[in-house]
């Protein structure tokens, strides 16, 4: 796997290595040896499914609160997502800025998002699918999040007029 440093620290793009035949390929897109040597969570202890039928479906800005903050690993199985990270870490160089990066069914990449940012992604195809891989459980009363149009974040969203639910369009913006 390619290990590609995005601009918040802490966070990574992630590549499938593919050894290539007749036949097809064969790629890791997971290895604790890997991410334990580059001092990144290792521990995985559930797995999440977001199917979303139509493109233009937009969901976050979401996490979870200390003492469950969680680690994620995000990969598009079907379809293609722009896929959005925000550092929420107050004491962090890159605190409130976000990176935006298109994750694809075709092209098997993956983000690495650690603990203390937000998530959230808009679809950019009908039928599209994303998986999780999570380091912590999911807990209810920990689960937190900004408005997917926070004017102090500013994300540059690429469809107009998303398709959203009433639980995301109801988050509160970030104080400033």
């Amino acid at each position: 796997m390619k290990f590609i440093p995005l601009n918040l620290s802490g966070a990574f793009f992630v590549e499938i290595e593919a050894i290539v035949d007749e036949r097809g390929f064969f790629a890791r897109s997971w290895c604790t040896r890997e991410f334990e040597a580059r001092g990144l969570q290792n521990r995985l202890v559930q797995c999440n499914i977001s199917y979303n039928a139509h493109r233009g479906t937009l969901r976050g800005i979401h996490f979870q609160t200390k003492p469950y903050e969680e680690v994620k690993l995000v990969r598009c199985t079907r379809g293609s997502v722009f896929d959005v990270i925000v550092d929420l870490r107050p004491t962090s160089s890159t605190y409130k800025q976000w990176v935006g990066i298109e994750l694809s069914a075709n092209k098997r990449n993956m983000v690495y998002i650690p603990e203390g940012f937000g998530h959230g992604f808009q679809t950019l195809t009908d039928d599209t699918e994303l998986f999780y891989q999570m380091s912590e459980f999911y807990y209810s009363e920990c689960s937190r999040g900004i408005r997917w149009d926070d004017p102090s974040i500013g994300i540059t969203w690429p469809i107009q007029d998303p398709i959203i639910s009433d639980w995301d369009r109801n988050l509160s913006v970030m104080e400033a």
